[in-house]
Formats: structure tokens, sequence, C-alpha cells
């Protein structure tokens, strides 16, 4: 089956590595240094399951064959220009997974497909929940920091997207990733927000590793955006108690105690951060309530702040 991945930063990288070893054809579109180091070297996965693959790189979309399934992995504060580009260039568009942090990911997918193409594309996009640890360490080079899994929602459960989702689950299965399949993905995803929400604006802003979060004062500041993370959930109809919620976020920040999360990422090279579609979707819904979230919104408007001030060394 021949495959597309666009936006292949990390999490593309890793996922075009394993589909590529499992067989499959796949074509990689990623920033022009990276594509380079890939055409030139391979793509190189260091820790977890080490090795060297060699699926196909380009540095721009209109080189790229029709594909039977597309991973849009993109990050978030790309992903409507991103959508545009791959309905125009495909406009019957095939599965496409969406595996981005954050709420609201297929509204903006489908706005921009619609906008762009003409076409509903609501039978063919996957939402997906991911947490495979992995960090671009440059050029050509990834590391996967341990498994993780890709959550989707089971296709016997129905809806629009249940043969594009089926397609997705053998797929992934196949090349040795772990999927883990639920009814009830809104709630997953949901879950995993609050969990980002609490790590990723702090660590991003003070600048140090998930494990720190688990230290004062790190810990109070990331448990009041959790808390506040927590009610808007409960507004959105989704109830996660504090026991349930601050087991969350100690099991992750303990797995995850030397990562840099994506947001500290993104602030130590200058870009954007996934800060809108985490705790600025969050805050939307709140405030769509009548509810206002404060320690969310200073976040938010902190983290905007900081775009364009690259620095790599954590305080």
């Amino acid at each position: 089956m021949k495959l597309l991945v666009l936006g292949a930063g990390a999490v593309g990288s890793l996922l075009a590595a394993r589909l590529s070893a499992a067989g499959h054809p796949v074509e990689l579109v990623a920033r022009p240094d990276h594509a380079d180091a890939i055409r030139a070297r391979g793509l190189r996965v260091v820790g977890t399951s080490p090795g060297t693959f060699h699926p196909s790189a380009l540095d721009d979309l209109a080189e790229a064959a029709p594909p039977d399934a597309v991973l849009l992995t993109v990050k978030t504060f790309d992903l409507a220009s991103a959508s545009g580009r791959l309905a125009r260039r495909f406009p019957r568009l095939p599965p496409t997974l969406l595996p981005q942090n954050g709420l609201g990911i297929e509204r903006t997918v489908e706005a921009a497909i619609r906008a762009s193409a003409g076409e509903d594309a609501e039978a063919v996009l996957v939402r997906a929940s991911n947490s495979i640890p992995v960090t671009l360490v440059g050029p050509g080079v990834v590391r996967q920091a341990g498994v993780g899994e890709i959550v989707l929602r089971d296709p016997a459960s129905g809806g629009p997207a249940r043969d594009a989702a089926a397609l997705f689950v053998t797929l992934l299965d196949r090349a040795g990733i772990p999927v883990r399949l639920v009814d009830d993905l809104e709630r997953e995803l949901w879950r995993k927000a609050l969990i980002n929400a609490a790590i990723n604006p702090v660590t991003a802003l003070h600048r140090v590793p998930n494990g720190r979060l688990l230290e004062l004062p790190y810990r109070e500041e990331a448990t009041g955006l959790l808390r506040e993370a927590q009610r808007a959930a409960a507004l959105a109809g989704f109830e996660f108690s504090d026991r349930e919620a601050d087991a969350d976020f100690e099991r992750v920040a303990r797995a995850t105690a030397e990562n840099r999360s994506s947001m500290l990422q993104d602030r130590d090279r200058g870009r954007p951060t996934e800060v809108d579609a985490i705790s600025g979707e969050i805050l939307r819904v709140a405030v769509a309530q009548g509810v206002d979230l404060p320690r969310t919104r200073a976040v938010v408007e902190r983290l905007r702040a900081t775009v364009g001030a690259a620095r790599t060394e954590p305080s």
C-alpha cells in the first residue's frame, strides 16, 4: 500500500520509518534539511527499536504520487494550511490519519478541505490520540524514548470513518506500532488534553524537562492548570475526578521524566507552540459556557508572546 506522510517531523518520521520497515512504499514530505539528510544517509531511529530506514523523502508535496492513505502529522499551527495543500493536490482524499495533540482537530481539517476542494472529508478522516515519545534530534535522526501507543476509535463502534479507521488499525498493527481501540475516543482526547495542558505549558515556560513537574514549585503550577482543564472537560460532558487526573499526570510525568515536551522543543527553536490547540481550546470551551480560566488564559498569552525567542538551554 502506497503511503504519504505529510509533515514528517518527529512523529511523522518515526511512523514513516516503521511503516517502510513493514514493506510499504512510503513517501514523506519534510523540511528540506531533513529530507536531504534522509536521501543521503537514510532515516535513523535511535533509542527504542533503533535502526536506519529508507522511505522516499521529498521537500515538496507537488512531487508526491497519489497515495492509498495519508498520515497528516504536521503540528497544529500548520494544520489548516497543510490540509488545504493536501486537498488541492489530491481532491479525492484517501483515508487520512490525524494524530495531533489538542482538541478541535477534525473541525480545522474539515473546514480547510471544504474550502480548498469543496469536498466533505468526514468519511476519510481518522482522529487518533498519540502517546509515542519521540523527538527530532536533527536532520535525518529521531529518538524514540519508549513504546507509547496510538488510540483509535474502534471501527466496530460505527461512524462514517469506520472503514478508514479499520485500514489504519491494520497498517499500524502490522508495523509493530501499539494500537488501542476505544468506543469513546472523545474522552481519550480530553484525557490527553488534560495531561498536555498541565505539562507542556509549564515545561515550556520554565524550560525544564517533564520530570521536574513532580517537584515544587512546578507541581503546584501544573496542578492549577490541570484543575482548570478538568473544569472545562466537565463543561464539555467529560468528568475526570481529581484522583484520576492526578494519577494520569503523575504517570506521564514519571514515564517521560527526561523528555523535553513538544512545546518546549518548539520554544527552543523559536517556533509557534501548540498552545492554542491545547490550552487555547480548553479556554474556548469554558468561555463559551461563561466560565473563565485565569491560569490557562495567562499561560496562553505568555506562550504566544515567546514565538521567535529561541534558546536551547534550560534554566
